[in-house]
């Protein structure tokens, strides 16, 4: 259905129940949600007002849709309401056969919920009809179209070999389509056909289009309810919602009809206990289910279960919304399957054998193939034997799987590990000591034969029952090997594969480790004594087996590891620790001296990843980061090369088409070009003036170009190394540049909220395309016949551009932050988009739509990249990750985790007594906060509770409280006493980068990255003020002694704001760059600001006149600070310097040169005498502000620290030098 046939069909069924056609201002509305334009925008090209629209119009219009169509309808979802009317006459059409003017039968009479009929109608407004033209287009597209619902499947198994069940479907159906339930479980024993009806039963109503989306999965793999909502909610809301909040899926269930399919519920719900009471950890889903059953909406969710939840016994009733049905064994399915299987025997010998096994499928189908070995396929000379010993399925389960080759076995365990489709060729990587492919093949082939695995595209995996009836059995036999202190599958097989899938990984840890613990601290009664088992296995292990291939070095590791001991000063040395995690964990001592670490993962050195590239073959990933590094990945993760030369951050990398050289772009205002297969760079590119923020070659490889803070790009010649042309026309800066696929144009985006297409063998500016409202962060050139151009921008939006006419063709939304990065893939159909929202989105190129959002990142998204496959996507994080995301599956398959401990923010408790004088805090990049001795330079409290980097902290004025706040959006106060967090305010939307206490010690204020300023209550935790003004992120914020509220920020500017009224008094502007930190004089009359262009000003705070311009740093600077006489200024750079300057002269009169990465905080000590500075080089240095000379330097142990590395086997020197700089040692 298009725009034209929609406005039609809206005309056709409000005139056919109000009368009349719809209004101007109401088609306005109509054609502006058609093309996913905001009020803001419809109000703009209709020159209506936003308040008409908004408050009047726009919602009488949703309402009046709503009564004509018998429907809930709203702007998000009014054109699936249209196009499922569309759908209705269609099928109306198609029933009856005649090309007649059609009518759609009233909606089904629903259950009687007074509820529900509140929030639905059941009585339907008279028939409008529709025009001929509309219902021929509609009827045409239905009858074309399979499924014309959204589909997702997920695992679901290929049903297209369906039996029977003809009665179960009916009743399932009417139950969905007619009484309009809520919530529907599929009950039953393992193997009885749940799994394969609930897919049939999704498949045929995904083909009647009753529902906008149809979407499938299990939950074999036990995920966390936040886990499922986050798949779950993206897709029912059409990818515009990406919340994992029960509330929001409600939402979303009433705008659209979705159906929900939840396969194996009972893998969350407790074993061995009363029925129907849910796993530990897992108890929230049971609220979901309430919800879904008594709160009104037009969705539908199916489970299936082997046992019902108490919930939904509560709820269920043959009248109501919420119902059960029970499968019992099917004679119907299990004698089509004997006649499949070709068994043969009398009618009566079929039935008889169907019903032994109680007319269960799976127990049929294992059966058959014990009659065809045995028997030759004969039913009554297996009935003439004793048949009733294999009756039970978990009997039979047993005498099957005792019948398997040890291959089959080892084939089986692996395959329950794996807990996914896995290939011949992953299966023979895991198996130890290896088999060759042919007897692999020759194991699975005999498996398929036994009916105990199932394949499907070359890939292997089990049913559920299978999958559950072989984990338990990898369980009990661990178990035994603990207790015993024997090793044979704790040898042979992986619990946890730590190089595996991330998703893979996490089912690994619930459903086998923690298992294995459950039963083992029932065994042994403690925590204690399972440590004292695992760790007598470990010495026994270096005794007997020293670095024997296997894995149960790394098993007991993982263990341990999950038992949550202190591994502090264990010894791993002389073993193979194939698949151990060390990831995310102290290992401080620890003995890994002559271990096999090659299928080891660890946390590497990386820094907060800028910018991420795949080689033209698609071998290596190559990194740049904030550490002036660059790093170059294995496919597998395993760091090959690690490069420096770069002073600055590392913004752009490219790789040159023949995948040789790599060029890189930095803060430090050069490019360089390196050769791959040293790691050393051999040219630099110098001519840019500011940072480099993007570079890309030639398609041809014989050029370079670059674009800059400078407002230039700039063309270079890749083999002289030389500037051929200078490209100017911006205005600000140039943070993103793309070739096209010809190489005749380069795109440039930039911060002055335009486009530029160049010629580049002439160099002229040959369109400036407008339509972005704020910054332009990327650009991307599609290929193919029909190229296009995309953008993305700080207003949250991504657009797509006619190359040719210039003209916008669509305005992608559905971001919440700055879009930062994105990325066409090689068949140019898909446009991935990274934002600050933390999301990556996949956009459909040719219908402008999102289909898939991918979250899992914990900071702002960055970079991204697909592999040259287009089945890849890396992308990398402020959370310091790279990840590796399936675009089929939208999962992270793999996520490089990195490492850096900077010091965001330093500050001296302000009482000036014995006690703590010599208290310095500081807030880090590990969540956490750490207190300082001065004098012995040792940490004395590690205080954790933020989930993010802890941005800044700040001490009350009578030093008993300190505050901080971070990325994770919150403000924590501290008790210094009891060191205790005392208070969490909630109420920024983004990072808080700065705080600071008023003088009387009763107000806190936070600057944010979500542009407001706001004024807290101490006491009482409350929000007094917002201060909204700043176009842009807020970085720091100062209160004057008399009270006076200062505000900087991204925008260049420095704010001073009424306290009480709430209102900006005056805005300083002079800088040319952002303004990171400010801070007020002692007596109030001066305030210092000091900004990304390189200079600190100062401020008369009275007529707001700069009465001073400060330049000598040659990079940004990051903090500024006043020491307590007000004489001297200190001030933190990008140049890795800290200033001391003569406030009245302008003069610096100090520099401090002992930091080795730029400096973020700085902070005077209260008698004046001591500077504290605070890096990214992770160290705070004490400064003797008389002398320049440094006293102390702190660190915070690594999580590395003093971790024996000698002579460990199967690591790169990459990977060396990245466990060095972690803290471990070579003896």
């Amino acid at each position: 259905m298009n725009l034209d046939q929609a406005l039609e069909v809206a005309n056709a069924v409000v005139s056919a129940k109000f009368g009349r056609r719809l209004s101007d201002v109401e088609t306005a509305i109509l054609k502006g949600a058609w093309n996913s334009q905001t009020y803001e925008q419809i109000a703009e090209t209709s020159s209506y007002s936003i308040s008409y629209l908004t408050r009047d119009t726009g919602p009488k219009l949703w309402k009046m849709l709503s009564q004509a169509l018998g429907e809930s309808v709203s702007k998000t979802n009014f054109q699936s309401a249209l196009a499922r009317y569309g759908r209705k006459v269609a099928a109306d059409l198609i029933t009856n056969g005649v090309t007649r003017t059609a009518t759609i039968p009233p909606p089904e009479v629903l259950p009687p919920s007074t509820v529900l009929q509140a929030a639905i109608p059941s009585v339907t407004p008279p028939i409008p009809a529709v025009t001929r033209s509309i219902v021929n287009s509609v009827a045409e597209s239905a009858t074309q179209s399979v499924a014309t619902s959204r589909c997702d499947w997920g695992e679901a198994a290929d049903v297209s070999l369906f039996y029977g069940r003809t009665e179960e479907l009916t009743v399932l159906e009417q139950w969905i389509e007619i009484d309009r339930c809520r919530l529907i479980i599929l009950l039953g024993i393992g193997g009885v056909g749940k799994t394969t009806l609930s897919i049939k039963l999704a498949q045929q109503i995904a083909r009647a289009s009753y529902f906008d989306c149809v979407i499938w999965r299990s939950l074999r793999n036990a995920p966390s309810l936040e886990s499922l909502l986050s798949d779950l909610v993206p897709f029912v809301s059409h990818q515009q919602d990406t919340e994992a909040a029960m509330e929001q899926l409600i939402y979303w269930l009433r705008n659209f009809r979705c159906l929900v399919v939840l396969d194996n519920l009972e893998t969350i719900l407790q074993a061995g206990n009363r029925a129907g009471q849910y796993r530990s950890d897992y108890e929230e889903y049971g609220e979901l289910f309430r919800t879904i059953g008594e709160t009104a909406h037009q969705s539908c969710f199916i489970l299936t279960s082997r046992e019902k939840p108490a919930e939904i016994a509560t709820l269920e009733g043959i009248e109501l919304c919420v119902r059960s049905l029970r499968l019992t064994g099917s004679l119907e399915v299990t004698q089509a399957l004997i006649r499949a299987k070709g068994l043969f025997g009398s009618d009566a010998e079929k039935q008889q054998l169907c019903q032994l096994y109680g007319c269960s499928p799976l127990a049929l189908k294992i059966v058959a193939t014990c009659i065809q070995d045995l028997f030759d396929g004969d039913i009554g000379a297996f009935l003439e034997q004793d048949a009733t010993v294999f009756s039970s399925i978990q009997v039979l389960l047993d005498q099957q799987f005792e019948r398997c080759s040890p291959l089959e076995k080892i084939v089986m365990y692996w395959l329950a590990i794996n807990r996914e489709w896995s290939s011949i060729s992953e299966l023979a990587a895991d198996i130890v000591p290896t088999v060759s492919k042919a007897e692999l093949l020759e194991a699975l082939e005999s498996l398929s034969w036994r009916s105990l695995i199932e394949k499907q595209s070359g890939k292997y995996t089990q049913q559920a029952v299978l999958m559950e009836y072989v984990s338990n059995h990898i369980i009990q036999q661990v178990c035994h090997e603990i207790v015993a202190q024997e090793i044979s599958i704790l040898n042979s097989h992986a619990l946890l594969k730590a190089q595996g899938r991330e998703y893979a990984k996490d089912a690994q840890i619930n459903q086998i480790l923690k298992p294995i613990l459950n039963h083992l601290l029932t065994a042994l009664n403690s925590s204690a004594r399972i440590e004292k088992q695992l760790a007598q296995l470990l010495l026994k292990l270096q005794m007997t087996s020293p670095l024997e291939p296997g894995y149960a070095g790394g098993n007991l590791f993982n263990l341990l590891r999950q038992l949550q001991v202190d591994l502090t000063s264990y010894d791993f040395s002389q073993l193979a620790l194939w698949q151990a995690d060390l990831r995310d964990i102290d290992l401080h001592n620890v003995n890994f001296a002559h271990s096999d670490l090659s299928k080891t993962v660890f946390t590497e050195t990386l820094a907060i990843p800028l910018t991420v590239q795949f080689s033209p073959d698609g071998k290596f990933l190559a990194t740049g980061d904030v550490d002036s590094e660059l790093r170059l990945w294995l496919a597998n993760g395993k760091n090959l090369l690690t490069c420096k030369g770069h002073t600055g951050w590392i913004w752009s990398i490219a790789f040159s088409p023949d995948g040789n050289s790599l060029a890189s772009a930095s803060e430090d205002q050069t490019i360089k070009l390196w050769d791959l297969r040293t790691g050393q760079f051999y040219q630099t590119l110098q001519g840019h003036t500011r940072p480099v923020w993007s570079v890309k070659f030639s398609p041809d490889g014989q050029m370079l170009a670059s674009s800059s803070e400078d407002q230039t790009l700039k063309l270079w010649d890749v083999y002289t190394g030389s500037c051929l042309r200078t490209l100017e026309g911006h205005t600000a800066w140039v943070r993103s540049i793309a070739f096209s696929a010809d190489g005749k144009f380069l795109a440039s985006g930039s911060d002055d909220r335009t486009l530029k297409l160049w010629d580049v063998q002439t160099g002229d500016c040959l369109k400036t395309l407008q339509g972005h409202t704020q910054q332009i962060w990327s650009v991307a050139f599609s290929g193919g016949s029909q190229p296009l151009l995309a953008s993305s921008s700080s207003d949250h939006t991504i657009k797509l551009w006619e190359i040719d006419t210039g003209d916008c063709l669509k305005t992608l939304q559905g971001h919440t932050n700055w879009v930062r990065t994105i990325a066409f893939s090689p068949d140019h159909q898909t446009l991935a988009s990274g934002s600050e929202d933390q999301t990556i989105k996949l956009w459909n190129v040719q219908t402008g739509q999102c289909w898939q959002t991918l979250r899992g990142h914990k900071n702002w998204v960055r970079s991204m990249a697909f592999s040259p496959d287009g089945k890849m996507l890396a992308s990398g994080s402020g959370d310091h990750t790279v990840k590796l995301w399936d675009i089929n599956t939208g999962r992270c398959s793999q996520t490089l985790q990195g490492y850096t401990n900077r010091v965001w923010s330093v500050a001296f408790s302000p009482v000036p007594s014995d006690e703590t004088e010599a208290i310095i805090a500081s807030g880090h990049d590990d969540h956490t906060i750490r207190f300082w001795d001065i004098h012995t330079g040792e940490c004395q409290h590690t205080l954790r509770g933020h989930t993010n980097a802890v941005c800044t902290v700040a001490f009350s004025p009578d030093g008993k409280i300190l505050a901080s706040g971070g990325s994770d959006q919150t403000i924590k106060f501290w008790d210094i006493r009891t060191m205790q967090c005392r208070r969490t305010l909630y109420g920024h939307s983004s990072r808080v980068w700065a705080i600071a206490f008023s003088l009387d010690g009763k107000t806190l204020a936070s600057a944010s990255d979500d542009h407001t300023v706001k004024l807290w209550d101490i006491n009482t935790g409350q929000c007094r003020h917002t201060f909204q003004g700043h176009s842009s992120w807020v970085c720091s914020v100062a209160f004057s002694p008399e009270g006076i509220i200062a505000s900087s920020g991204h925008d260049q500017t420095v704010k001073l704001w009424n306290g009480i009224t709430g209102e900006c008094a005056h805005t300083f502007i002079g800088h040319t760059n952002w303004v990171w930190s400010i801070a007020f004089s002692p007596d109030g009359k001066l305030l210092a600001s000091g900004s990304g262009d390189h200079t600190i000003k100062l401020w008369d705070v009275m007529t707001g006149n700069c009465l001073q311009t400060l330049s000598g740093h040659t990079s940004r600077i990051w903090s500024v600070a006043f020491s307590r006489d007000g004489k001297t200024l200190a001030s933190g750079s990008s140049d890795q310097t800290v200033k001391l300057w003569d406030v009245h002269t302008g003069a610096c009169h100090c520099t401090f040169h002992e930091h080795t990465n730029l400096v973020w905080s700085i902070a005077f000590s209260h008698n004046g005498k001591l500077l504290a500075s605070g890096s990214q080089d992770e160290t705070i240095k004490l400064w003797d502000v008389n002398t320049g000379k440094c006293l102390k330097t702190l660190t915070a142990d690594r999580p590395y620290e003093r971790m024996n590395i000698t002579s460990v086997r199967g690591l790169t020197e990459a990977q060396l030098f990245s466990l060095r700089a972690l803290g471990a040692i070579d003896y």
